[in-house]
């Protein structure tokens, strides 16, 4: 099997190309120096150059804050190259599977958002991936749509990291404490990503296509989440661990309104698709590992 992986320099798309590699995926991934999904013709340029038997795109604009001055560049992005991408691989016949986020719900419902919530995007980030979304949906009927939460890794920024270098020079940090999320490892979404990827050819049901949650196991806030990177981490660092000091978002504030309330509910993807959903807290430490190492 051949695919195409977009964004292949991002935090997910990194791991989809190193994952890949155990695996008997022939891939072609791409950066966006080397793929820009906004122009239509370098897409299908690629998948004939290519023929892949399935597009998977992890490329999108996700300065969140950035994306409220920037929100041509976002909806570039976030809307537009997936609209360009869906119209690619329905004329080629190709399967998509697209990387989504929390942030299309505004996180005012206190449980766990399924497929079905209503959506309603508080912010330009938010509101460019859920057109993104609903592009694909009317573009390609073989599509999978994933959306993700709170995502880390060894590749990429991401909170983890930034954690760690505001670490190293301050000995206190003030953190969010009441906005819920469920931390999910960039390699644990390249794993599900590639045993869906093993199930499409094998699979005859209609019922397979649509939109899925998947995120790691276990709600946190973005304090608690901080005071577990330092407690996991604290052996190995060079330096003594800082303060955690809870903050409400109101004291804490930011260019983009961020959800109250990001937990997924995976129910869907675990049942359908046999999915197991991986604690975060254990997979936390092997990613401190490879990222203190790399040091």
């Amino acid at each position: 099997m051949k695919a195409i992986i977009s964004g292949a320099e991002g935090q997910v798309g990194w791991e989809l190309t190193r994952k890949s590699r155990i695996g008997k995926i022939e891939i072609a991934g791409f950066s966006h120096q080397m793929l820009d999904i906004t122009d239509i013709r370098s897409i299908q340029n690629i998948v004939d150059k290519y023929r892949p038997d399935i597009f998977i795109n992890a490329a999108a604009y996700t300065r969140v804050d950035q994306a409220e001055s920037e929100s041509d560049m976002a909806f570039a992005v976030n809307r537009a190259g997936p609209a360009n991408i869906a119209r690619v691989c329905e004329n080629s016949k190709i399967p998509l599977i697209h990387i989504s986020t929390d942030y299309v719900f505004d996180g005012s419902d206190p449980t766990p958002y399924t497929e079905e919530h209503p959506v309603s995007p508080i912010g330009i980030y938010g509101k460019s991936k859920w057109e993104g979304e609903k592009i694909i949906r009317e573009t390609i009927s073989s599509h999978i749509i994933i959306r993700v939460s709170w995502v880390f890794g060894t590749h990429g920024n991401n909170f983890v990291k930034t954690m760690l270098r505001i670490g190293k020079t301050n000995n206190v940090i003030k953190i969010v404490n009441d906005q819920l999320g469920c931390p999910t490892p960039a390699h644990n979404i390249a794993a599900v990503i590639w045993k869906i990827v093993e199930l499409i050819p094998d699979s005859n049901d209609q019922s397979l296509w649509g939109t899925y949650h998947y995120c790691g196991k276990g709600e946190t806030t973005w304090y608690g989440f901080a005071k577990e990177i330092f407690t996991l981490a604290e052996p190995f660092l060079p330096y003594q661990s800082p303060d955690i000091i809870p903050v409400t978002t109101s004291e804490y504030p930011t260019l983009a309104k961020r959800p109250a309330n990001s937990v997924l509910s995976c129910e869907k993807i675990k049942t359908r698709m046999g999915i197991r959903i991986q604690p975060w807290r254990s997979e936390l430490y092997k990613v401190l590992e490879r990222i203190i190492q790399n040091e």
